[in-house]
């Protein structure tokens, strides 16, 4: 029996909006069920691990471009595009690591195989515990040489009474045909502090101080049709949830807005292959019911950023760099009434 495991190299390629992308083979898909779920689980975890830590960075990002506040019932909308750099470290990963059962890497293999990030070579060849042929190895999937995650967003923000801003990004579910569909939605608030500590009298102090939070949550869902007796329910499930807080200070040079935020950062993801998996073996049928799952935290730790935002009557443009596991570099452009 074949037994590829260039698999799962595309089932969270969250279509051009989010990663550019080619598309691949249902029974390459179907190949990483066969024979070791829980391993197989393992190995998507491990390769897969720059989509998530990098997903999970950018939904985080962006949720101010200064400390000020809004006035009341003023608003800008921002189209902006995040792209997570990701470490040379999750490049590859060591296949020995990971507690594998009915599979170790083949005599004389590397076992160091590309993650998702790493290089256009291909994975570590593995081979099947107790098979005494080398008939059914295969290799692991090569990388795709992805350096960097990128993420674009479009953000609503409005001024409310005492001094804050309240934040919507919104994604409406998006039909991407054979890629599956994808959905996402986020609320943010922003507190402008020196007005409640001192009131009017916050003018002596030359800079702007606010408090910001932010919550995020996106879904991917693929359709899957896979093995000798497709079930219609065959399908990949995924969600990618993030929080941030920040502590901002800014400075308003006439058009010119400099600023600057120290915060704390958390994302976690889980992924769930759903459905009945059926395989014609020489042994008879092999049947897997929602055959692997797992979930885990991807980013928790401090970041701190450094940006700018340009007015220019209703126009805005802005960029900032943030320092964090992942770094990453936003730039973007927006229109609005007001201050």
């Amino acid at each position: 029996m074949e037994r590829k495991f260039r698999a799962l190299k595309n089932t969270l390629l969250f279509s051009a909006f989010l990663l550019p992308a080619t598309s691949m083979a249902q029974d390459e898909i179907g190949a990483a069920f066969k024979g070791a779920p829980a391993d197989a689980s393992k190995l998507t975890q491990a390769y897969l691990k720059p989509i998530f830590t990098g997903l999970g960075t950018a939904i985080n990002s962006n949720w101010f471009t200064s400390a000020k506040a809004k006035n009341t019932l003023r608003f800008d909308l921002r189209l902006n595009v995040s792209a997570a750099i990701v470490p040379n470290s999750d490049n590859s990963f060591d296949v020995r690591g990971l507690g594998l059962t009915s599979m170790a890497p083949a005599t004389g293999s590397n076992p160091i195989s590309p993650t998702f990030s790493g290089a256009k070579t291909d994975g570590t060849k593995m081979h099947l515990n107790g098979d005494p042929t080398t008939t059914n190895d295969f290799n692991l999937p090569k990388g795709l040489n992805a350096k960097y995650i990128p993420a674009p967003q479009l953000l609503l923000t409005v001024g409310i009474p005492q001094n804050i801003d309240l934040t919507l990004r919104y994604i409406p579910k998006i039909d991407l045909k054979e890629y599956g569909s994808i959905d996402m939605i986020g609320a943010g608030a922003k507190i402008e502090v020196l007005p409640l500590i001192l009131g009017k009298a916050k003018k002596v102090v030359p800079v702007d101080i606010a408090l910001a939070l932010g919550f995020t949550q996106l879904n991917y869902n693929l359709p899957l049709e896979v093995g000798s007796n497709p079930d219609p329910n065959q399908r990949l499930s995924t969600k990618i949830k993030g929080m941030s807080a920040d502590a901002i200070v800014s400075k308003t040079l006439a058009v010119f807005t400099p600023f600057a935020s120290v915060g704390y950062q958390k994302s976690e993801s889980s992924l769930k292959a759903l459905g009945t998996y059926e395989f014609a073996t020489a042994a008879g049928p092999q049947i897997y019911y929602d055959p692997f799952a797992f979930s885990q935290t991807d980013v928790s730790g401090m970041r701190a950023s450094l940006g700018f935002q340009l007015n220019l009557a209703f126009f805005r443009f802005f960029a900032s760099y943030t320092q964090a596991k992942y770094a990453y570099a936003n730039a973007g452009i927006g229109f609005g009434i007001g201050k």
